[in-house]
């Protein structure tokens, strides 16, 4: 303490920082975490002190997203963890009736210490009395959302950063529509965790036992996947792809996907096709579909093998880009979000117009950030545009 107070008053730690690392210190909740605490004040580790203690870390519409350290309330870490997981069973306990049942689904990507995290969430849920429909191996997070509301699930957790860098990881929070949070529950699930017990609990032998943690993955893979078959539309499947995963989990979804609707010409990228959760081989480290410099790699791949068609997803695989060519043995050119949405709902609406499955009554919905252009195609097609809702699938 004398250390710390001495550190303070030569300016080397924030006083707001030194008062959360005084309550790991002496609090009984962080017991077992004191000691490496302690030694980075015996080290002098003052700007990394100040930099994982200076606040809580903030529960966004999401959930907590940082860097990865073992010590700290600004970042993610086992206590972190621990702390918004319990508050999300706190809060969904208290809105459901009493008697019913709670489920959850979890996931995680291919991030260093996802499935230990994922792990930890889902002894949390189940010591707390849900039944947790649990993903063994990294899932995607479109899978994630689906499993939600297949098995009437009442909340859902990923364990994924996206495409953030390999340093960090994040805890993202789903509700039973499988979208992630929106208000009141965003606030009353942050208000639980602010307020969650802090302690470290893990699930007792009989709760395992119980059998309130179940492995998901060979019923709902073949269902997941059904799904989006069956929304797909008749048509030719000749088409040479090049895909890659990213070092992700995407080979777990788009490439078995590609195949079942019939797109048997499919390469994944070989350097990147290992789930590596330090995205060795993508430029920067940083697996972002929507940089098209991730693309450089790809596009030599594809003209080796002549393909038609470069897709790319990010980590979890909720977000593509893909290159194609400008024209027949042209030049490529790697496409915008708002290019992919702008000939997707064309495509799909002239589908639909064709089969007669398009009415007055049908619309599409854009966020604030989405290309006007989308509004053009849409009165084109004569269906209106519902815009401007906040970014996000959830908001849609």
């Amino acid at each position: 303490m004398s250390k710390l107070d001495a550190a303070i008053a030569r300016g080397a730690i924030s006083a707001g920082a030194a008062e959360n690392v005084r309550r790991w210190l002496t609090e009984a909740p962080y017991r077992r975490l004191a000691p490496q605490v302690v030694e980075h004040v015996d080290d002098g580790q003052w700007a990394t002190l100040d930099e994982v203690f200076w606040r809580e870390i903030p529960f966004g519409t999401a959930g907590r997203r940082g860097r990865m350290y073992p010590i700290g309330c600004n970042a993610i870490n086992e206590q972190t963890i621990h702390q918004t997981a319990a508050g999300l069973a706190e809060y969904v306990r208290s809105e459901r009736p009493p008697g019913a049942e709670l489920r959850c689904a979890i996931a995680y990507d291919t991030r260093h210490r996802s499935r230990e995290f994922a792990q930890l969430c889902a002894q949390v849920m189940a010591t707390a009395g849900f039944d947790v429909h649990f993903f063994e191996e990294p899932r995607s997070t479109p899978e994630l959302s689906f499993t939600v509301r297949a098995v009437d699930c009442a909340c859902g957790i990923v364990i994924s950063a996206s495409h953030n860098p390999p340093q960090d990881n994040a805890i993202k929070v789903f509700w039973a529509g499988g979208g992630q949070l929106r208000p009141p529950h965003d606030r009353g699930v942050m208000n639980a965790v602010a307020t969650a017990e802090k302690g470290m609990r893990g699930a007792t032998h009989a709760t395992l036992r119980r059998g309130h943690i179940v492995d998901c993955s060979q019923e709902m893979d073949p269902r997941f996947q059904q799904a989006i078959v069956e929304r797909s539309f008749p048509g030719p499947r000749e088409l040479k792809i090049l895909y890659s995963p990213l070092h992700g989990v995407g080979a777990t979804s788009v490439a078995p996907v590609l195949a079942a609707d019939g797109f048997v010409d499919v390469e994944v990228f070989a350097p990147h096709a290992i789930p590596d959760g330090d995205f060795p081989n993508v430029p920067d480290h940083i697996a972002n579909p929507e940089n098209p410099g991730v693309f450089d790699d790809l596009v030599r791949r594809a003209d080796e093998i002549d393909a038609d068609l470069v897709i790319a997803s990010d980590p979890d695989a909720d977000r593509i880009g893909c290159a194609a060519r400008r024209t027949r043995g042209g030049a490529w050119q790697v496409l915008t979000g708002n290019q992919i949405a702008v000939l997707l709902a064309d495509y799909l609406l002239h589908r639909r117009r064709a089969a007669g499955t398009l009415g007055g009554d049908h619309y599409i919905v854009k966020t604030l950030v989405t290309t006007e252009m989308l509004r053009a195609v849409a009165d084109h097609h004569r269906v209106r545009t519902i815009g401007n809702v906040f970014t996000g699938f959830k908001w849609i």
